[in-house]
């Protein structure tokens, strides 16, 4: 059973995918010690100081140099440290890891989160990273976020997660929010990215969602979500 269960990974078309994206983090390197070497230090440790027994599993994200390995990850597989100044607008930006690293690379940058962890907020303080404050929900507009962007990205999406129960978003409540990001919110020839999480069944997604969003012109990759064309 685990020779087949092998060969059927080496058949399955993800796992070239996830290969090649692993060697060119290695062909395309991105150093953190010039990107870092600019924090305040002895704030960092403060920080970590106060938080790393807050409750709900929150004290993890003062592990600084785990969650900053795992966001430059994320910027070398979407390439953002290869191309020109980009206009980028995370959602639910969480402490900012991710848009410090864009902003340390010259990218100008917006994150969107609410405030009810307040650790969430000193990081991007910490990080000098702007956030708008705000929780997305189904059917309604985002705010007036002052100009368009070239990427919109998402990671660990929580906000499809309705709530109160263990139901999560279907078509229709993404079809609202992706039609309102592209309207309102995407520059011409922009680019959506999210990366879901998976719900209490493993699955990332149903299979109607899953239609949807191909469909909707995104590549579909497991948990990644990826409309490198716009939406269609």
């Amino acid at each position: 059973m685990i020779i087949v269960h092998k060969v059927g990974k080496l058949a399955n078309p993800v796992t070239y995918e996830r290969a090649w994206r692993r060697a060119q983090r290695y062909l395309f390197p991105l150093p953190l010690r010039p990107i870092v070497a600019g924090l305040d230090q002895a704030r960092l440790r403060e920080i970590q100081a106060r938080y790393r027994e807050v409750p709900r599993g929150f004290a993890k994200y003062t592990d600084i140099d785990h969650y900053l390995r795992l966001n430059r990850e994320r910027v070398q597989d979407l390439r953002l440290h290869r191309v020109a100044q980009q206009r980028v607008l995370d959602l639910g930006c969480g402490g900012g890891f991710f848009l410090y690293i864009l902003k340390q690379l010259g990218h100008d940058v917006l994150g969107l989160d609410t405030d009810e962890h307040a650790l969430y907020g000193e990081l991007t303080e910490l990080f000098a990273v702007p956030r708008i404050v705000w929780r997305i929900k189904p059917f309604e507009q985002l705010p007036d976020l002052g100009r368009r962007f070239d990427w919109i990205t998402a990671f660990s999406v929580a906000f499809d997660n309705v709530q109160n129960s263990e139901e999560r978003w279907g078509p229709r409540e993404w079809n609202f929010l992706l039609e309102d990001l592209r309207d309102r919110h995407m520059a011409a020839g922009g680019k959506m990215y999210f990366a879901l999480n998976p719900g209490v069944t493993g699955a990332y997604y149903t299979p109607q969602l899953r239609d949807f969003f191909l469909t909707r012109g995104a590549k579909v990759e497991r948990e990644r979500i990826f409309f490198a064309n716009g939406l269609r």
